[in-house]
């Protein structure tokens, strides 16, 4: 039998230590979020009911529920989706696998990069500029919507163009031997061999659009509305500015309401994150390297 020496003790012992390390790590990131829901659900738990969900908001926005934000909400999301995943998706695939490497695609990547720095408060400024006033589309949810896809858009071009990459050159070169054009090798093996990684970034996108407050407040979220929206170019009320009223623009609001409003939020947002983590593991599981 080999006996352990010492410098095989202190291997063993640093090991141990940098593992409890990065465990502590990990606890130390979780620990934030199960503070935060915990208190959400205690303080707004015995608000939740099917009158809060399905109901208007009443007596100046102190009591009622708030079906009006929850529909708006995904009704931004839904539209913002519906805008930024075809373009950030073409958009990667361009930069990926057809454009040259020059001065121009760097450029074109360091755009990209910089305007997901772009602070929201920016983007709001802008939409209102562009969709609101000079495309003419008013204070609506087609502006609110197409705000948030531009700023949402560099999550979908890059998660997208890392999933492309990660796909093997080699799949790509037995095409090509076969006589496929780049365009059916891209089709019928590249991106269903990415489909997993786009969806990672749909799921981010829909995350930080439905979180999203300023920009919508100055292009198509209205502090309250007694009624649903009929079509795109209507206003809607959102959750996250219902919330930011709730919370500090409406006096007299009892205190479990607020805390009602962001609990519905976090678990709309959970619930639509699961729904795509499920599909994106679905189609993790059948493919075949």
């Amino acid at each position: 039998m080999f006996e352990a020496t010492s410098l095989n003790r202190r291997n063993r012992q640093k090991e141990g230590l940098v593992r409890y390390l990065f465990l502590l790590m990990t606890l130390l990131l979780i620990l934030p979020v199960l503070i935060i829901l915990g208190v959400l659900v205690a303080k707004g738990g015995p608000v939740l009911s099917m009158d809060f969900l399905f109901t208007y908001p009443t007596d100046g926005m102190t009591a009622g529920g708030i079906f009006p934000a929850l529909v708006g909400t995904v009704w931004l999301v839904t539209v913002a989706l519906l805008f930024s995943v075809p373009i950030g998706v073409a958009a990667a695939i361009y930069l990926s696998e057809y454009a040259p490497d020059n001065w121009l695609t760097r450029l074109i990547n360091l755009a990209i990069i910089n305007l997901a720095g772009v602070p929201s408060i920016v983007h709001a400024l802008f939409g209102l500029g562009a969709f609101v006033m000079f495309f003419g589309f008013g204070t609506s949810i087609l502006a609110a919507s197409l705000t948030l896809a531009i700023m949402t858009l560099p999550v979908v071009i890059v998660s997208t163009r890392e999933s492309l990459q990660a796909v093997p050159m080699a799949f790509r070169e037995a095409c090509w031997n076969m006589g496929a054009t780049r365009w059916q090798t891209i089709r019928h093996v590249v991106l269903p061999n990415s489909i997993s990684g786009i969806l990672t970034g749909v799921i981010l996108e829909v995350s930080r659009t439905a979180g999203e407050t300023a920009p919508i407040m100055f292009t198509g979220a209205a502090f309250f509305l007694p009624f649903l929206p009929q079509g795109i170019f209507d206003q809607t009320m959102a959750m996250s500015l219902h919330l930011f009223v709730v919370s500090t623009q409406v006096p007299g609001v009892p205190e479990h309401l607020p805390y009602g409003v962001a609990l519905v939020l976090i678990l709309m947002v959970l619930t639509m994150n699961a729904t795509s983590i499920a599909f994106r593991m679905y189609l993790r599981n059948k493919k075949k390297w």
